[in-house]
């Protein structure tokens, strides 16, 4: 019992540096930032009350299922009893994501900035529950695992100026492994449920996701004149992501599967007009998968180069 117990322990709690949690950090915190510019016009009008956005009769059914999920009303009902405008509450609800997506891109003030950006986005994508889709999941998911990891790593403001330190550094491999995981569950399922069904098999659910507003960037014509590589993009997928949890263990076939995953987030950004959705999934794959590829990688080039001199 002792050695299966220890190769357990050694699975979910391995050695490891804080490289994936910089990668980690960085990308959620340029990921908030982009999300909150990207919003700022259309703040009010999707996330307002009264009529203005959809956030009384979203609020109103999440309520239906629990009255603890944070909510940007909470504030608003708040600002009301000081005399302050929704208007005045949302602005200030955006420049709190905002800065909290700066805060984690520059590593100042990790933990607090990470509470605050998982915070006030759930609260966002909960009150915009009818114009929120997977980008918001992923972003809830990503920052969630950054709140509870060991901040901060050494590529932080935090660690280099205020000289701060992890309380827990050994937890560094265990959450890691999490991310990791969670990963595998997703992309399996996701690829098991599309091989259930015939439309990723014929390419149809491709067609339909391109010619789709508004994620019809690519004009018609070209659709067509390529749609005999729609069937084959569609099966690519379903073996991609079914495959994700079999492959990227093995170190041999790890780097070829993140190349693949990522191109395929990459190419849905661009094909779809999706870049902060393909962005966050190529963040959360380079922090998971990513670290000891790039190492190996640098150790391979800076070996290369050492007999070239040598």
């Amino acid at each position: 019992m002792q050695v299966p117990k220890e190769r357990i322990l050694g699975f979910l709690f391995p050695a490891e540096t804080d490289i994936w949690l910089a990668i980690l950090r960085l990308g959620l915190g340029l990921q908030t930032t982009l999300y909150s510019i990207s919003l700022r016009n259309d703040w009010n009008d999707l996330l307002g009350g009264a009529g203005r956005g959809g956030r009384d009769f979203a609020e109103a059914l999440l309520s239906v299922e629990s009255h603890f999920v944070p909510r940007l009303g909470w504030f608003v009902a708040l600002g009301e009893h000081v005399a302050l405008r929704e208007e005045s509450i949302l602005t200030v609800a955006w420049i709190c994501l905002l800065v909290a997506g700066c805060g984690l891109f520059l590593g100042f003030f990790c933990r607090f900035s990470a509470i605050l950006a998982w915070f006030f986005h759930l609260c966002a994508a909960e009150s915009g529950g009818f114009v929120s889709y997977g980008v918001d999941n992923f972003m809830t998911i990503g920052l969630f695992y950054l709140v509870l990891s060991p901040l901060p790593d050494r590529y932080s403001l935090d660690w280099r100026l205020r000289k701060a330190r992890p309380k827990d550094p050994q937890l560094l491999g265990f959450w890691r492994r999490v991310v990791q995981l969670h990963l595998c569950f997703i992309y399996f399922f996701s690829g098991l449920t599309k091989c259930l069904g015939s439309g990723w098999w014929d390419g149809s659910n491709i067609w339909r996701s391109l010619i789709r507003p508004p994620f019809n960037l690519i004009d018609p014509e070209i659709l067509v004149r390529w749609n005999y590589l729609f069937p084959v993009a569609g099966i690519f997928i379903c073996l991609l992501e079914i495959g994700y949890p079999f492959f990227i263990w093995n170190d041999k076939t790890r780097k070829i599967w993140l190349i693949c995953i990522c191109g395929m987030h990459f190419a849905i950004g661009v094909t779809m007009g999706m870049y902060l959705f393909a962005l966050i999934m190529i963040i959360l794959n380079i922090a998971a998968f990513g670290p000891g590829l790039v190492a190996d990688s640098a150790k391979q080039l800076f070996g290369h180069r050492q007999a070239s001199h040598a």
